[in-house]
């Protein structure tokens, strides 16, 4: 058969049914520092017999009849008895006085004698598993009580890969704090989504543990040294850059990058995006796990349009109060004129209107006047130094008619580029979302969930970055008939202040810890995922302060 079980996938199932699933199902994979040190140790320190007899190291085994396979560290022969041995990292359980082997490490080391067995036709009695951290060999018993729980966790992860629902969050939470997939998972949020009164521990990385990568001088190329990217400016000197530094790869206008860097890329799952000029995502080369699993949760989900105006009206409720709350927060302690205090009314009316919304055309009506109301007061939030070349006029796209403009326009480019890369990297389908109907290429997932970022990444950030002179309007612009664009210098200029939102971190007021805006957009598609898992309550509740 070729749909053999590995013998290290019943390890993970009996720790914990749902790391199984993730890792066995939908093929997730987080390669910690804990999984290479053991790596390390399998290479490294399991080697020579460690009593009188022959020894074979590391054989592979497999069995049609018990369907699994695996590779068991050591297999020796002594005083005529084959004896399998697992090696493990960590400290045995039991006590000082009577050590015992972890029920997974019983599992895992009884599937590897019945494999024996099978193959040399020979009983085994006993299996060994030595712990290095206590220099401890415990001897595992092989008799009918292990092999009987041998076959009741394989047909187990029978069924759990027939499923397409995958298994609930553990009960044990000692055991996610240390598991390599809780930055999948978010068993902490789980748990919060069912009691508000819980109060969760981050196991996602505060900020991403690779950089992204922008090239937007034209005629920079992009090439391969070994393992490295190669950035080669039109002018100036080369720079090499280790690949496992970066994420994902920024290629603006008209640079370029070589078929071998792609390769490069590919080979280490960075996403590749190619942008225009204008801030318009061309195109991506993005890696992303099987998910057909996922795929599945996510369209049944989605076909219930009860659902889909149920999201809508969370997303569009967390849009509109952050465009309130962020008017509110840069006229604090300012006289507001009629205009700003109209259209803050305007607002508040629209936000309590979206929310009983009973249908998605109504439901965008609210949040266009609200969107209105909201640009028509944002020129009050420009510092009065700022130069009036630079300030914002109105909204105009398609193409931007003024500097402001052309900069927010860029500056959303990117932010749908970093939420679509988010959507894939969780590996949930981009073009099938609850709220924006399909239009040309763009994805509605992406542009859903963007609507949340647009306030607290986007426009409080250029707003600042504008009232700090940041951009000059000759030099950073390009005024063409009909249109502006940013020029190579204030592309330069924007991606850093954008990259620089990106790492700021905030605490975020419903799951309670710190992150950045870059791994809060990752957060809010793993919730939304959660949405229709039974695992619920938690997205698009954030708030600006």
């Amino acid at each position: 058969m070729d749909d053999l079980l590995s013998v290290a996938s019943l390890h993970a199932l009996i720790y914990c049914e749902r790391l199984f699933y993730l890792e066995e199902v939908e093929r997730i994979r987080v390669a910690d520092a804990a999984v290479f040190a053991g790596r390390r140790m399998h290479v490294e320190e399991v080697a020579g017999p460690e009593e009188d007899g022959t020894w074979n190291r590391a054989q592979q085994l497999e069995s049609d009849e018990l369907g699994i396979r695996g590779s068991v560290d050591v297999l020796r022969r002594t005083n005529g008895q084959l004896i399998p041995y697992e090696h493990k990292r960590g400290r045995s359980a039991g006590t000082t006085k009577v050590r015992e082997a972890w029920e997974t490490d019983r599992i895992q080391v009884g599937a590897y004698a019945m494999l024996v067995e099978n193959l040399f036709g020979q009983a085994v009695l006993e299996a060994r598993v030595r712990y290095h951290a206590d220099h401890v060999m415990v001897p595992v018993p092989v008799d009918d009580v292990l092999r009987e729980q041998v076959r009741q966790a394989i047909r187990r992860a029978r069924e759990l890969s027939a499923s397409v629902e995958r298994p609930p969050v553990t009960n044990n939470e000692r055991l996610c704090v240390r598991c390599s997939l809780a930055p999948v998972c978010l068993p902490e949020e789980a748990r919060l989504g069912v009691d508000a009164e819980f109060r969760p521990i981050r196991l996602l990385p505060a900020h991403p543990d690779r950089m992204t990568l922008h090239v937007d001088e034209p005629g920079a190329r992009i090439g391969r040294r070994n393992e490295q990217l190669l950035l080669q400016p039109k002018e100036g000197e080369d720079r090499a850059i280790p690949i496992v530094e970066v994420g994902s790869v920024v290629v603006h206008g008209f640079a370029q990058i070589s078929t071998q860097a792609l390769r490069l890329c590919a080979d280490h799952d960075v996403s590749v995006h190619w942008m225009t000029g204008s801030g318009g995502l061309i195109g991506s080369l993005a890696p992303s796990a099987a998910s057909a699993q996922r795929h599945l949760r996510q369209f049944a989900a989605l076909r219930d349009d009860g659902k889909c105006l149920d999201l809508a009206k969370l997303v569009v409720g967390a849009k509109v109060e952050g465009q309130l709350r962020f008017l509110l927060r840069a006229t604090r302690g300012s006289p507001r004129n009629e205009t700003m205090t109209r259209s803050l009314q305007l607002i508040r009316q629209m936000l309590r209107m979206a929310r009983r919304a009973d249908n998605r055309e109504t439901l965008l009506g609210y949040e266009g006047t609200a969107a209105r109301a909201y640009f028509e007061v944002l020129p009050a939030l420009h510092s009065e130094e700022v130069d009036e070349r630079l300030r914002f006029g109105g909204r105009s796209r398609r193409p931007p008619s003024d500097r402001f403009n052309a900069a927010l326009s860029y500056a959303y480019g990117m932010l749908y580029r970093q939420v679509l890369g988010a959507i894939v990297a969780v590996g949930l389908h981009p073009g099938m979302g609850f709220y924006h109907q399909p239009r040309s290429s763009a994805h509605t997932l992406a542009l859903d969930l963007m609507e949340l970022f647009r306030v607290p990444i986007v426009d409080m950030a250029l707003i600042a970055a504008v009232n700090r002179r940041t951009f000059d309007a000759v030099e950073d612009f390009d005024e063409l008939p009909g249109r502006v664009l940013l020029n190579a210098s204030g592309r330069g200029k924007l991606i850093a202040v954008y990259e620089r939102r990106l790492n700021d971190t905030w605490r975020h007021n419903i799951v309670g810890y710190s992150l950045s805006y870059a791994r809060m957009i990752e957060l809010e598609v793993r919730l939304l995922e959660k949405e229709w898992m039974g695992e619920g309550n938690l997205f698009a509740r954030f708030r600006l302060r």
